[in-house]
């Protein structure tokens, strides 16, 4: 699966970098979402791999620290760049004519940039929460990595403050983007309900589907996983559902997006009769 994630999210860098015809803004998102999927299943997988093959599950304090902060800035970084992704529909359906006075390249820098700071923020706020915890010494974490909330059950000393800050955390740095894209939506929706012709109706929503599919498909297991482990006390459970969000979901992205996208197709086929 990591091998199909790495190839699938490259091939999209690729088709994005090389053909003319998809450097717009919304592509200029969806590499950048490749590459922040890359980072997000790389942070965990080939660890799991190693320790596999070398029959060693032994992982420093500072490594957990290290790989603690790296998930949740390419995990944050995909949440947000949903949000500037579903941004970007909202002014192409709502605001067409002056789609690219808005989506300027200027703007988008901005974005980028603006996401890559959030994330780091983000990272660094739950990597600081962890590290003010007190862990006994060799303790095992009944995880394939080292996830804040597995965490906080295993710190010996008090953490119900802890516990309250990475949830309320997790709520902000989750909850904010969420409700960007249900806002950007709305307005969609109703955008394209006053579309008189039901072509005009089915064509302005289909340039949605793949961002909605990638949407449901990342908040859903994200959801599904810290539910289960803020309610569950079931380890296998909680690794089961963090298995699907930080591998299955990065790996299906391509798919999605190239699947059900005419222009990625028209990009493929392209390639392919350049290195014919």
């Amino acid at each position: 699966m990591y091998l199909v994630t790495m190839l699938g999210n490259l091939l999209i860098i690729l088709l994005i970098g090389s053909d003319s015809h998809l450097h717009t803004p919304m592509y200029l998102f969806l590499s950048i979402l490749s590459m922040a999927d890359i980072g997000f299943t790389s942070t965990t997988v080939p660890r799991v791999i190693w320790d596999i093959q070398t029959h060693s599950r032994i992982i420093s304090y500072a490594g957990c620290l290290i790989q603690l902060s790296s998930f949740n800035f390419f995990g944050c970084l995909d949440s947000v760049l949903l949000t500037v992704m579903a941004y970007d529909r909202f002014v192409a359906i709502c605001y067409p004519l002056h789609y690219p006075v808005i989506m300027n390249p200027r703007l988008c820098s901005l974005l980028v940039l603006v996401s890559f700071l959030i994330s780091l923020f983000d990272s660094q706020l739950h990597c600081l929460m962890i590290s003010q915890l007190s862990f006994c010494t060799n303790i095992e974490i009944p995880h394939f990595f080292c996830d804040p909330p597995q965490l906080l059950k295993l710190a010996c000393n008090d953490n119900s403050t802890s516990k309250i800050l990475v949830y309320f955390i997790g709520a902000i740095f989750g909850g904010i983007p969420v409700s960007g894209i249900f806002f950007s939506y709305c307005k969609i929706v109703s955008s394209i309900l006053r579309v008189p012709s039901s072509g005009g109706k089915y064509k302005a929503f289909s340039t949605c589907g793949s961002h909605l599919s990638a949407v449901s498909l990342f908040y859903g297991t994200g959801l599904g996983v810290y539910l289960s482990s803020a309610v569950s006390h079931s380890f296998r459970r909680g690794a089961e559902a963090s298995v699907v969000y930080a591998v299955v979901t990065p790996m299906l992205n391509p798919f999605i997006y190239s699947l059900r996208n005419r222009d990625i197709k028209r990009a493929m086929r392209r390639l392919l009769s350049r290195t014919a």
